[in-house]
């Protein structure tokens, strides 16, 4: 086997890897980042609120505290088990790191670099190219 066919085995696992790594700990992590922009978004429709229009909107604003609530109930029994990180957690996080290390080892750091921005840009097309159905 050529050292180039090699090289691209190993970084076509490696970018399966830590895809799929990365994924476990998203999961988890962004109902963090979620409910930090939830609390914002929640704060400034209350700071901007008419008075005069309160009472019209409050069952919405109920809603959407206890969806904040809910989440945030949900995203510490996915990471914490009483006052320390969940052994899965825990693990995932060290594994992530651990490929992002040999990535770098085995094929350097413009690779890492790489497959970063490979995952990402796969991530937002994700989003962008999801249907919501009602």
């Amino acid at each position: 086997m050529e050292k180039k066919d090699a090289r691209n085995l190993k970084f076509r696992y490696l970018l399966w890897f830590y895809k799929t790594t990365k994924e476990e700990v998203d999961r988890i992590e962004r109902k963090f980042t979620q409910l930090d922009i939830d609390i914002a978004i929640l704060k400034s429709i209350k700071q901007k609120i008419d008075p005069k229009a309160q009472s019209k909107v409050k069952g919405y604003i109920d809603e959407f505290k206890k969806y904040i609530d809910k989440k945030e109930k949900d995203g510490k029994s996915l990471k914490y088990d009483g006052l320390g990180l969940k052994a899965d957690y825990y693990f995932s996080t060290l594994k992530l790191e651990a490929i992002e290390n040999v990535i770098a080892e085995e094929l350097g750091g413009d690779a890492k670099k790489q497959i970063k921005s490979l995952y990402e840009e796969e991530m937002r097309k994700r989003i962008l190219e999801s249907k919501e159905h009602k």
